[in-house]
């Protein structure tokens, strides 16, 4: 195993602090409780955003704590939930009066924890909580780690909109909805070219040879749909969009934001390829790009591989998508 590490136990502590020390202008970190804090957070009138689940996806979560996403996100161990304590103390220090949304991956610890924490803020202080959970991986109906659908890259896109309308000044109930419908028209698909090494396990979570990949994997290295033998970009794009495409259905006409996101290990080089290749297939479904993204955004440590998210886009979405935002992981427009 190697890796810029100190001690495996340590990992996510002090990763914590290495981000405590470079973004102090726009963040605060519990240590304690490992809950990364909006600087200026809580804001009178403003919904209050939280997220959270296992390191070893930055900068998904804490790395999108900021102005216009999330107000707190909670850290667990690597490929870990946090713990309810963790999510109540968030959901309390956030909460200025206007309620407080949960924005929850649908894997099982993540959805258990996060309901737990919403009955203990609502019995302690009298927090008004709702809670949205993602689930756009068209890969498999359930996994190693969920029941259903698993949550993955339709949640950085759900936390960049609906961030922006809670800026805005929306009430909760408003805010839950239009997550929902972020949710709801959005699909992803994932595959791997390597697997990856959890700091505690000390050894690959899987093994994949030299000329294999897996298709329709997990951000925790669950098992995918099929084991194929390595292919083109082209072939592999192909294999990602078309079940993508086929499960909302995306149809003639449609308009979506593409998202391209690498899993850690794949350089930027090899992204862009890729979104080229994928561009290709939606134009010639007559399926037009309103906005992109591409890069490490949700990630599962060092493993090599993409996965592409459409979301259907219309005016309003692409508009609250435009909004400015400034966090360690995604800005443009502040």
């Amino acid at each position: 195993m190697k890796k810029l590490i100190n001690d495996p136990a340590d990992v996510v502590s002090e990763a914590l602090q290495g981000m405590a020390a470079a973004h102090p202008d726009r963040l605060r970190v519990d240590l304690e409780n490992r809950i990364v804090y909006r600087k200026d957070a809580p804001r009178p009138g403003k919904v209050g955003l939280i997220s959270g689940g296992g390191s070893g996806h930055e900068p998904m979560h804490g790395g999108f704590v900021g102005l216009g996403m999330l107000d707190a996100a909670c850290a667990g161990e690597v490929f870990t939930s946090p713990v309810p304590d963790q999510m109540m103390a968030a959901t309390k220090a956030v909460d200025a009066g206007a309620g407080v949304l949960h924005i929850v991956k649908n894997y099982t610890g993540d959805v258990m924890n996060f309901e737990m924490a919403a009955e203990l803020a609502a019995a302690d202080a009298g927090t008004e909580v709702l809670s949205v959970v993602t689930n756009d991986d068209v890969a498999v109906q359930d996994s190693l780690y969920t029941a259903g659908r698993r949550g993955v890259g339709v949640t950085v896109l759900l936390e960049k909109i609906v961030g922006a309308a809670a800026e805005e000044g929306r009430p909760l109930q408003e805010v839950a909805d239009l997550a929902r419908r972020v949710n709801d028209n959005g699909r992803s698909m994932g595959m791997a070219l390597t697997s990856c090494t959890v700091p505690a396990a000390g050894k690959p979570t899987f093994e994949l040879a030299e000329n294999e990949m897996e298709v329709g994997i997990g951000i925790h290295g669950e098992p995918g749909r099929q084991r194929l033998p390595l292919a083109p970009a082209r072939e592999i794009a192909a294999m990602l969009v078309d079940p993508v495409v086929s499960d909302l259905p995306y149809q003639q006409g449609d308009s979506v934001i593409a998202f391209v996101n690498g899993m850690g290990g794949t350089p930027l080089l090899e992204l862009y390829l890729m979104y080229h290749e994928v561009a290709q297939l939606l134009d010639r479904a007559g399926i037009t790009v309103a906005r992109s993204l591409v890069g490490n955004y949700i990630t599962s440590l060092e493993m090599a591989g993409c996965s592409v998210t459409l979301l259907k886009a219309d005016d309003e979405l692409v508009r609250l998508w435009d909004a400015p935002v400034n966090t360690p992981g995604l800005r443009w427009g502040a």
